[in-house]
């Protein structure tokens, strides 16, 4: 039974991979297979079956060209020798519920007006209601040298921020004996922006381990003007960077790379350059939103999906069925998965309401976040705020600017498993575990 629904699945692919075809109509189109689509494809589903509402089959539409889903904050884990970077990747189509269409390609264009999209090999895509969750642009070259560098075994560079150059940050922490290991982040917005820090916390106490850390200089080159964007967490930071004499550099955004000679250029806030020798360098690229979304009708002058930052539906009247989730959305929020996991029941409720009454509930998003911050094997900082960068923390009992254990085994062991096991599924709701949150 397994193998003839998995070769009627990819016959069905393979079939809505060529040209359109009059029942290329949905209820729902979700756009990117990522985290927020697989997640919010399942919760609306699961949402109509529970009101006795059923969708058919094949109502909900999943649109991604990629082979492969990663669960991308478990490339950090492996970056720091705790997993195999096989662990955190599935074959994507294996994700898709049966019940689903998936489309396997790209969009090219959004015609918001005739509710349509249109994918790069030209189907025409009509839908009842849209969710863009197509994540955000990783720009490789944005800094010059950078790519070059990667793919050069011996160069010491090295990014967390890829399925394939996670593993060859461990070789390079592995490989440094002596000398400057630096880490970057970039000015503006980027995925997870603690996880640039995280590995670098990491790296030192691996130094520290292995007897080493007495001959390595570790420094922390970023373009933001503090630790972290939220007060309470980066005053800790910060003092946590200066017991462990760890250089801090601010308003430093990295702009190229000689690996050749080991060189780093830095431009300054006051926009003179900084030349930095290193022997270990573990970049943070910068990133921006597609350019498929950056130039359509849906997008904000930045480039972003515009939506309500409570309802996280469009903020264009006209585009009313239209939605957005997680990292392409202009959620004023930091850009995590633990985002993706308090805004996808929100946009459930609120997207199950349009569609059977023309309204959204009162279902609102506090703009809740979560920075799990690795600052050392056996230990991490629990980051949790909402809108205004104001704390929204789970233990309130807890000083959770102070790193422990418990948090540590969330990151490690809690996560990686409640994701897979339940949140690709649409059951994994956070603070609520397994229990999808009410909305009175």
């Amino acid at each position: 039974m397994f193998v003839s629904r998995r070769l009627a699945r990819t016959a069905k692919f393979v079939r809505l991979a060529s040209t359109s075809a009059p029942g290329d109509k949905y209820k729902v189109v979700v756009v990117g297979a990522g985290s927020g689509g697989l997640s919010v494809a399942n919760q609306i589903y699961n949402r109509f079956k529970s009101e006795g509402k059923a969708l058919n089959d094949g109502d909900i539409a999943l649109v991604d060209p990629a082979e492969f889903h990663y669960y991308q904050p478990g490339w950090t884990l492996v970056g720091s020798g705790l997993a195999k970077k096989q662990e955190h990747r599935r074959r994507l189509e294996s994700l898709i519920p049966d019940e689903f269409t998936f489309v396997g390609d790209s969009v090219k264009t959004f015609d918001p007006a005739s509710s349509s999209v249109t994918t790069s090999s030209g189907r025409i895509l009509s839908y009842e209601t849209l969710v863009v969750a197509a994540g955000i642009k990783t720009n490789w070259d944005g800094i010059a040298g950078l790519s070059g560098a990667l793919a050069d075994s011996k160069s010491g560079v090295s990014s967390i921020y890829s399925y394939d150059t996670c593993d060859k940050t461990w070789n390079d922490i592995e490989a440094l004996g002596s000398g400057k290991a630096i880490f970057t982040q970039p000015a503006g917005v980027i995925k997870c922006a603690g996880a640039p820090q995280k590995i670098m916390w990491m790296a030192r106490d691996r130094f520290r381990k292995t007897g080493r850390l007495d001959k390595i200089n570790v420094d922390f080159y970023t373009g933001m003007p503090t630790m972290f964007s939220v007060k309470k967490y980066s005053d800790a930071l910060n003092v946590l960077r200066q017991e462990r004499n760890v250089g801090g550099y601010f308003a430093h955004n990295l702009t190229s790379i000689d690996a050749g000679n080991r060189i780093a250029t830095f431009k300054k806030s006051d926009g003179s350059e900084e030349k930095v020798n290193y022997d270990f360098l573990h970049v943070a690229p910068p990133m921006g939103p597609q350019n498929f979304i950056k130039n359509s009708p849906l997008a904000d002058a930045a480039g972003w999906v515009s939506v309500n930052q409570s309802t996280l539906q469009h903020t264009k009247p006209e585009y009313s069925n239209v939605f957005a989730i997680g990292d392409n959305s202009s959620l004023p929020t930091s850009k995590t998965a633990a985002a993706i996991i308090a805004q996808a029941p929100v946009l459930t409720e609120n997207l199950v309401s349009f569609m059977t009454t023309g309204k959204v509930t009162n279902a609102a998003y506090n703009g809740y976040t979560s920075c799990p911050l690795l600052t050392a094997y056996g230990e991490l900082m629990l980051a949790e705020f909402k809108y205004g960068l104001e704390p929204e923390e789970s233990f309130p009992w807890l000083d959770q600017s102070k790193p422990n254990r418990l948090f540590y085994h969330f990151k490690k062991d809690l996560f990686p498993a409640a994701y897979w096991n339940f949140m690709v599924k649409g059951q994994w709701f956070g603070k609520n575990a397994i229990f999808r949150p009410s909305f009175n």
